[in-house]
């Protein structure tokens, strides 16, 4: 049973990434790189502070930052105790594939997926009851995690898997904010 959804997995990856061509690739190592999205994080930067002020902003980036501290060194432990080999370093495909980027690490679970996902699944759920249209921020974990399997760098189940734990984290971390929001700031939680 393992094999065959493994086997799936590798279908579906060699699929998604034969749709690349050398046209495009040009833009998703663009979109794959973090610091490419600065103009993203400046404008949610902007609609955060606008709804929640400077210092209950100041608030939530230490909650994001510990939100990605632990997601990423969780998707790194699993990764150093799954150690299943990146589609590009894979053997038995990589000959098949394009593989526009190589890794050395390994592919289970994807961490861009994981911390992307996170993110956006606790700024939705502060943001929704002041923005309607807020659930438009998890376009940037679906094309950021795209481009890992653009690139040759993550198997479908890969970025699911890392999807379902930034889901879990980004909603633990959101009730551990608004925990901390009642405890310690109790006056500005009726605007949360």
């Amino acid at each position: 049973m393992l094999e065959k959804l493994l086997d799936l997995d590798r279908q579906l990856f060699m699929l998604l990434n034969g749709w690349g061509s050398e046209t495009y690739d040009g833009l998703w190592l663009f979109i794959t790189k973090q610091i490419n999205w600065i103009p993203f994080f400046i404008l949610l930067a902007y609609l955060i502070i606008k709804k929640l002020g400077a210092k209950q902003s100041l608030i939530l980036i230490i909650f994001v930052a510990l939100l990605i501290a632990v997601t990423d060194q969780s998707t790194n432990f699993v990764k150093n105790s799954f150690h299943r080999l990146r589609p590009s370093s894979n053997p038995d495909i990589n000959l098949l594939i394009r593989a526009v980027q190589k890794r050395n690490s390994f592919s289970f679970f994807s961490g861009h997926a994981a911390n992307t996902m996170a993110v956006a699944t606790m700024l939705f759920l502060l943001m929704k009851p002041y923005y309607k249209y807020f659930w438009f921020i998890f376009f940037w974990p679906l094309i950021f995690a795209y481009s890992r399997i653009y690139l040759g760098l993550h198997y479908p189940s890969d970025i699911l898997c890392g999807y379902l734990f930034g889901l879990l984290t980004g909603s633990l971390m959101f009730i551990g904010y608004q925990t901390a929001q009642k405890k310690y700031f109790p006056a500005k939680i009726e605007e949360l």
